[in-house]
């Protein structure tokens, strides 16, 4: 069987539905991101002029690609072992619904609204910036180059937070568990975007471009991985 677009539609909007019926999810994809914009526009607006220089070689705002590696992995962890928590696991795993779809169709319902979030708060941040920062430490912070870094690495940041968190979904059988654990698989790349964001790692064009190469990779296999270690039939008997 070919892997359907339409069947792949139905499981997004039947996930996005849920969502917005599960409180937890929703005060995750609030609170979290509102963390993450707090504590660099108080750093920022706390700036005097004299201090544009050192800001120049600094990258302040790529702390903010910590969005994407969070917010969403508290998304997917909650793909299957909410749907066995709810007991709706076994009729939709019934269903002619290749694992592929069932999938791909919940990574894209965790991506889009987790994409949508992040891209929202860094440009509120922008804006923060502009209106409220000393205009040399604003000019010093909103660089071409960190913006379009913002919007190339936050879907696919998110991504491989959304196949990592789906993976650990698919084992567990607590929903807080396997948000817990999630959170825990997203420190590494929580941890690179800090020491960037502090310039203890020095981007270049050559190092962002080995990194998206690299990620595109990961996300692209992630898929694949998950996917052959998604056991339908051990699935449908643990709900039971």
């Amino acid at each position: 069987m070919s892997v359907s677009i339409r069947r792949i539609r139905a499981i997004v909007r039947k996930e996005l539905r849920e969502y917005r019926r599960t409180p937890s999810i929703v005060v995750a994809m609030g609170i979290i991101p509102l963390i993450f914009l707090v504590q660099p526009l108080v750093v920022v607006f706390g700036l005097p002029a004299s201090s544009s220089g050192q800001l120049a070689h600094a990258h302040v705002l790529l702390y903010l690609l910590g969005i994407p590696a969070l917010t969403p992995v508290l998304i997917a962890a909650y793909a299957v072992v909410g749907e066995r928590r709810q007991d709706t696991l076994e009729p939709v795993l019934a269903t002619p619904v290749l694992r592929e779809e069932f999938l791909l169709g919940k990574a894209l319902a965790a991506l889009v609204p987790s994409a949508a979030v992040a891209y929202t708060v860094y440009a509120l941040c922008i804006v923060f910036v502009a209106l409220f920062a000393d205009p040399a430490v604003a000019s010093a912070l909103l660089r071409w180059p960190q913006i379009l870094a913002q919007v190339l690495f936050t879907p696919l940041i998110a991504a491989w937070s959304i196949w990592v968190g789906m993976a650990i979904s698919a084992k567990a059988g607590d929903i807080r568990v396997a948000q817990q654990l999630g959170m825990l698989a997203g420190i590494p790349m929580i941890a690179l975007t800090s020491l960037t964001a502090l310039d203890v790692i020095h981007p270049t064009l050559g190092r962002a471009l080995g990194l998206a190469a690299v990620l595109l990779l990961l996300d692209a296999l992630g898929w694949r991985i998950v996917s052959a270690a998604f056991d339908r039939e051990r699935l449908i008997t643990g709900t039971r």
